[in-house]
């Protein structure tokens, strides 16, 4: 399964693949499997990424277009 979000997420972060690769202690090609949707993702890498970026898994796994950055910024306005 590919997840689009995650690839979206990374280079709004202005991050290449090798530094998400090093924050899950993988390889780059490791990494670049799974934004191509050749690997499933871990739960514990999915996890990592989740509170890398301030995210949901949901937000992620694009069960709701709402993050979690999204839902905090309404609650304070």
């Amino acid at each position: 399964m590919k997840f689009k979000r995650v690839r979206d997420l990374r280079e709004d972060h202005d991050k290449l693949q090798k530094d998400i690769a090093k924050i899950l202690g993988i390889s780059q090609q490791y990494y670049s499997d799974y934004e191509c949707g050749k690997r499933t993702f871990t739960v514990q890498h999915l996890i990592s990424l989740c509170k890398y970026y301030h995210v949901s898994l949901d937000y992620i796994v694009g069960l709701t277009d709402e993050n979690s950055n999204t839902r905090n910024n309404k609650k304070t306005s």
